[in-house]
């Protein structure tokens, strides 16, 4: 798709979580500015750890956010940039080399190396959902943009590829295409929302952005102005709040609203003074509700924000990007916004904190500006500024699988 084609139409936003699914309708100005005419969101029916686990009621869900978000912007949809959460989403690096013989290179040189970089993942049970160029080499000397005109023996590029499972992602592109939209691109979510609430700094810089969604926390390194890692863990905001039903024995409506209204991470010395009702599972009379100290709801909500924070720990000390990353973190998404999390996170991860929010769009509303809705935003950011250099992922899977290079060289054609 040509940059005039999206920045003239319609966009499209639509980001499928655990616990909502919400949809942005946007139009883009002479310069490219964003302007939103229409929002939908409504509560997630049939996910479960951001994966599709009953069609019919994902379908539902999905149909009652769109059709509120056209009815808003009064005009019909029929494609969308959609979130990926599901299929345990999985970075790889990968680095080619070609000879060219110390002539000037030329665009079928760069070409031939995308082509070898492109056949460099597993096509069997993962499906490609970035292909990132994050820069090229001459004869070892790195940080070149565009090495066309140039001279050397030896070209090389480094290429971030995102993959998900297979079955996975096609369960949600099934559950889409029921709504009768089709799928103009994916995006895993921690790099929507990434683009969402970052500034330029921070992503030249390096920066780790941790999208706490209610059924995954996902993750992302962004350094030298682009996205380096993803990787995602099963545990979100729901978890804490079936902690909560568990712990007080209460139902899991009554849980959510304790953890929302007076949910905290952080201990202070009033908790054990401050007595909440909390009704029980199964009692309809109010009067049998107990009444237990916020000290209590504190103590259940700590441990499992504090393992979430441990668990993104070791991913990036596993991955190796802890000190690539640098010393800033941005948290976002529904889940980030309880009491004290930046103050944990600190802690835990012993990295500056700061909360994420999307930063400004035209048209959008306040009640959908916080970080619940960094991913919906992030996902129109994408496809104004991003989409439009993304290669033709199905042509990178025709090549991986052998079947020749096809439309991904005419993509590097076109851009190259």
């Amino acid at each position: 798709m040509s940059n005039v084609m999206v920045r003239n139409g319609v966009i499209a936003a639509l980001d499928i979580g655990t616990t909502k699914v919400c949809c942005f309708v946007a139009h883009t100005d002479e310069v490219g500015q964003l302007q939103i005419s229409g929002v939908g969101h409504h509560r997630a029916s049939g996910m479960r750890n951001g994966q599709v686990v009953n069609m019919d009621a994902a379908e539902a869900s999905v149909r009652a956010a769109v059709d509120a978000a056209e009815q808003m912007a009064n005009e019909r949809i029929d494609k969308v940039f959609v979130n990926m959460t599901c299929g345990n989403p999985r970075s790889s690096q990968v680095e080619v080399e070609l000879a060219v013989s110390g002539h000037q290179i030329k665009e079928t040189d760069v070409r031939l190396v995308m082509e070898h970089a492109g056949g460099h993942f597993d096509a069997d049970d993962r499906e490609l959902i970035h292909c990132i160029p994050t820069g090229y080499s001459i004869d070892g000397a790195n940080g070149i943009i565009d090495p066309r005109g140039m001279y050397g023996d030896r070209l090389g590029v480094n290429i971030h590829l995102v993959t998900a499972a297979l079955g996975q992602s096609r369960n949600l592109s099934t559950v889409i295409e029921r709504c009768h939209l089709q799928v103009e691109d994916r995006v895993v979510s921690a790099y929507a929302s990434g683009l969402a609430c970052l500034v330029e700094d921070e992503k030249e810089l390096g920066v780790t952005v941790i999208d706490m969604g209610g059924g995954t926390t996902s993750v992302s390194v962004f350094q030298e102005g682009h996205i380096a890692f993803v990787e995602s863990i099963p545990i979100g905001g729901n978890h804490v709040t079936g902690d909560v039903a568990k712990g007080l024995s209460t139902p899991i409506l009554k849980a959510e609203r304790l953890k929302t209204v007076y949910g905290s991470v952080i201990q202070t010395p009033s908790d054990t003074r401050e007595l909440l009702k909390v009704p029980l599972v199964g009692e309809e009379d109010e009067n049998s509700a107990n009444e237990v100290p916020k000290s209590m709801l504190v103590q259940i909500i700590q441990p499992r924000l504090e393992e979430t924070f441990e668990l993104v720990r070791g991913l990036l000390d596993a991955s190796g990007y802890t000190k690539i990353a640098g010393r800033r973190v941005v948290i976002t998404g529904g889940a980030s916004q309880l009491e004290g999390v930046r103050d944990l996170a600190e802690l835990v991860l012993d990295k500056q904190v700061r909360l994420g929010r999307p930063k400004m769009i035209k048209g959008l509303p306040d009640s959908v500006s916080g970080p619940a809705f960094s991913t919906a935003a992030g996902l129109l950011r994408y496809a104004v500024n991003e989409h439009v250099m993304q290669p033709d992922l199905a042509a990178i899977d025709t090549v991986a699988r052998g079947n020749g290079f096809g439309r991904f060289g005419q993509w590097l054609k076109a851009n190259f």
